[in-house]
């Protein structure tokens, strides 16, 4: 049933739906809705070893809404993708609950090796348009990535994080001083 957290998750995270008398049909229109939908379905294949049916789901998404998400990410309830075009969650991606992603996000890795190769994101985070993130690093809860960051290494919990190379400019509500 975590479809449903993600259904109110697009309700708590885009303004525009709030308010609108017709909110409850716009909402049908959310490609990231029908992202993380295809999602959960190919993910559940993908958990009892069914060959080829999950990636074809997968693929079918990735045609219909400009998502793309590998079946075999582990994604948590309240998830929202909004102006979803161009977002990428590998494989080994795992993220947590009331995450918040926008347009052009990459949850890429950096290996051909088998094992723990993209990202890890906390509960409660939020990613800027055009951030990527690539490898088996972290980013811990209530975290922000700014949009266009590059992330490469771990982000700790409670902070911000902007720039190419990703660096956390804020930590715990303070500035951070060079």
């Amino acid at each position: 049933m975590k479809f449903f957290y993600d259904i109110k998750a697009a309700y708590r995270n885009d303004p525009a739906l709030r308010g609108s008398p017709f909110s409850v049909l716009e909402i049908i229109l959310y490609q990231g809705l029908y992202a993380i939908f295809f999602h959960r379905l190919a993910h559940w294949l993908w958990q009892y070893k069914i060959p080829f049916i999950p990636r074809l789901i997968s693929q079918i998404s990735r045609f219909l809404t400009g998502i793309e998400i590998h079946p075999g990410a582990k994604i948590d309830r309240g998830f929202f993708i909004d102006h979803g075009m161009g977002v990428v969650i590998g494989e080994t991606a795992e993220i947590g609950e009331n995450v918040l992603i926008y347009h052009e996000v990459t949850l890429g890795g950096l290996s051909l090796n088998t094992g723990k190769r993209h990202p890890t994101i906390g509960n409660n985070v939020i990613i800027g348009a055009g951030a990527k993130l690539f490898g088996p690093l972290t980013v811990g809860d209530n975290s922000q990535i700014g949009g266009g960051a590059v992330i490469v290494k771990d982000v700790p919990p409670n902070s911000v994080a902007v720039g190419n190379p990703g660096k956390v400019v804020k930590l715990d509500g303070e500035k951070i001083m060079e």
